[in-house]
């Protein structure tokens, strides 16, 4: 059943209106020699009271900038962090708030917030005391510390707290469905039920009364007044899935098959791949003899969570049954290779064995399981029997918990099969909608920050601003060796549109006259052209023109930095077939070969190091990429796509603590994927 969950209901009141004579504006540049830290400030307010939580916080990174010792700077950007479930980012700035102002109280309660996300609620409860030695009425404080104090079993504590708030705040609804969870939790149904019915006298629109009540009702076994409470939570939030997975589950319970069915059905048309809902679904359908679609169904849950034995054992019972006795072994086979002293396993292995006729398997199998069951009841201790876990922290065998090793291929799993699910995704919104509010919910491709390269055309609007920390390339725009302008680009130069391909086409025209026209051409004609090829893909010809540039002028690291872009995207688009994996790391090697001759020129290029890191990350040498991310943020702290990039390597190697650290800062300096990662592995 859903529990309460901690409201945001204080955050609005945190941000106050917005202020008059503020605009939004585009995302600013840090080229600004002056900068009004307050009126950047105020702006950032703005923004964050609509809800761009990322653009607020490239706001508020600017008045932390220009003035470091404004607290609340660091406290607003930590309030956006934490509307991005970015709990860790925020208690770090909330704490940076109260070095530089200890009186600060909305920084402890966001603080606060944060470490009860994290399950700190000892921390958090320290927290709400300090508020509440400022502010002993406030209301959400309060409330909080109640939370708090539930959490920790403290409930006469908790009765405390809840009932001082109440007596101040008659009317506070939430505060009801607080005492009434715990209430619940310390097994006073009565009080509980009392506490929720004040609520929803007070508000009919407190979603979370008619949930808590729904479950109480449930564990009483009043399945059709449960169902009455769970019908009015998804008549306030028909969008919820998890709201129809527990009505389906009310609905069994009262016998009410096609309800459940129907609400299961449903779930998944909100959300496809919801893994309860379909694991449910093949249950019930087992149940009603459905067994072919039951099988589907857990196919479709092992798809998502290929570890999920429970489905794994239950398809095969269902094979076992349709008389798919060759895959109902394939499954049984699974669960003991992992579990060799689960022993209902052997039993299902026998029952297989039996309708092929294969007595004397049938035989061994029953005989090894009867053998595991003496074993165990002779000595539980030294025999234990395997009970298949489907979720990280579970037993694999009684007594046995998982070694920080397990957890850490687990974490690995997790990520790898995040990146498999995410790689057949599109995203395509507008940058306004990509970038306001709870980005952390989109669903969004899981891989690393495209290299950088070269363009004719200048970059779209980003939360970002790339440096001009490319001697070669800026000393070249400002001597106008060309009539054209040549900027820096994060991602695929790739011409968008109709209208930008042919004047790209015309581009490369531009400079084949220029080349056409003389013997010698210049290497600033063959690098022009050679950009222009790089953004029709015509790679080949591109690293042609290129290669002449350089010779031309051997120290011309544009023209390195654009080839190596070239040869790496040759490499990715090597089709398949004989020798194509050779070609493709050559064409790898001989990329990293132009990035160091161009280091080797200027090692100050912190985009030169980005894209050997990538290199290195797509040639699965993480620890390598790892050093390159690092050189490059040595040059640009400020690089969001290196702590990125470094991020997901840190991933790849199982390392949880530098990954997640890192996602948190890439997601401050604007890099949007950073939090949907973190809400996904978390």
């Amino acid at each position: 059943m859903t529990r309460l969950k901690l409201s945001r209901i204080f955050l609005t009141s945190c941000i106050g209106p917005a202020l008059a004579g503020c605009s939004l504006l585009s995302a600013p540049s840090e080229a600004r020699a002056q900068v009004n830290a307050e009126q950047v400030l105020n702006i950032g307010r703005n923004v964050l009271s609509m809800e761009d939580y990322l653009l607020a916080i490239q706001y508020f990174n600017l008045a932390i900038k220009a003035k470091p010792y404004l607290a609340d700077a660091y406290y607003l950007r930590g309030l956006a962090k934490l509307q991005l479930d970015d709990y860790e980012g925020a208690i770090a700035d909330c704490s940076l708030a109260l070095e530089r102002n200890k009186f600060k109280t909305e920084a402890y309660k966001v603080r606060g917030f944060a470490l009860q996300q994290l399950s700190r609620d000892s921390l958090a409860l320290i927290d709400y005391n300090h508020g509440l030695d400022y502010n002993p009425e406030d209301k959400y404080f309060l409330f909080y510390k109640g939370v708090a104090l539930t959490e920790l079993k403290d409930y006469d504590a908790a009765d405390s707290t809840f009932s001082r708030l109440i007596r101040r705040n008659p009317k506070f609804d939430d505060a009801f469905v607080a005492r009434g969870r715990m209430n619940l939790q310390r097994g006073d149904s009565t009080a509980a039920l009392d506490d929720f019915n004040r609520a929803l006298n007070i508000s009919r629109s407190q979603i979370n009364a008619f949930l808590m009540k729904a479950e109480l009702l449930a564990r009483q076994g009043n399945w059709k007044e449960a169902a009455d409470n769970m019908n009015e939570a998804i008549r306030l939030r028909p969008e919820e899935t998890d709201f129809y997975i527990n009505r389906a589950y009310i609905r069994y319970n009262d016998n009410d098959f096609y309800g459940a069915m129907a609400d299961y059905n449903y779930a998944l048309t909100l959300q496809p791949d919801n893994e309860t809902a379909l694991f449910n679904r093949a249950l019930l359908r087992t149940e009603v003899k459905s067994l072919t679609a039951a099988a589907q169904d857990f196919s479709d849950v092992l798809a998502i969570d290929p570890d999920n034995f429970h489905a794994i054992f239950n398809r095969g019972l269902v094979n076992l049954e349709i008389g798919e006795y060759t895959k109902a072994l394939d499954d049984f086979n699974t669960i003991i290779r992992r579990y060799p002293r689960f022993h209902t396993a052997y039993y299902a292995l026998a029952e297989c064995y039996r309708n092929l006729g294969n007595i004397q398997k049938m035989l061994d199998n029953v005989k090894k399981a009867d053998q595991l069951v003496a074993n165990y009841v002779a000595d539980p201790k030294r025999n234990p029997l395997d009970r298949p876990a489907i979720a990280q922290g579970q037993t694999n065998t009684e007594g046995a918990v998982r070694t920080p090793e397990e957890e850490e291929e687990e974490f690995m799993q997790k990520f790898n099969q995040l990146v498999t699910t995410s790689a057949a995704g599109t995203q395509q919104l507008a940058f306004n909608d990509r970038i306001k509010g709870r980005v952390q919910d989109r669903d969004i491709n899981v891989r690393p920050a495209d290299a950088y390269t070269l363009s004719f055309f200048p970059p779209e609007q980003s939360l970002r601003n790339l440096s001009n920390n490319f001697r070669n390339l800026e000393t070249l725009n400002r001597r106008q060796y060309i009539s054209r302008k040549i900027y820096l680009l994060s991602g695929d130069p790739t011409p968008s549109d109709s209208e930008s391909l042919q004047a790209t086409f015309a581009i490369e025209g531009e400079f084949s006259s220029a080349i056409e026209s003389t013997d010698t051409p210049r290497p600033i004609d063959l690098l022009g052209r050679g950009v222009a090829r790089i953004m029709l893909k015509n790679y080949d010809d591109a690293i042609s023109d290129l290669t002449r540039a350089i010779e031309g002028s051997d120290d011309f690291t544009t023209a390195l930095f654009a080839r190596a872009y070239a040869y790496r995207r040759r490499s990715l688009s090597t089709k398949e077939g004989e020798g194509a994996d050779m070609m493709a790391r050559n064409d790898a090697m001989l990329a990293m070969r132009d990035l160091d001759a161009m280091l080797a020129i200027d090692p100050q290029t912190a985009y030169a190091w980005f894209n050997k890191g990538l290199i290195y990350y797509e040639l699965n040498d993480y620890t390598s990429a790892i050093d390159s991310y690092n050189r490059a943020l040595q040059i640009e702290p400020g690089l969001g796509e290196a702590y990125f990039n470094r991020g997901m390597a840190y991933m790849r190697q199982g390392n949880r603590k530098m990954a997640f650290a890192d996602l948190s800062k890439a997601g401050e300096l604007g890099v949007m994927q950073s939090y949907n990662i973190l809400k996904r592995l978390k």
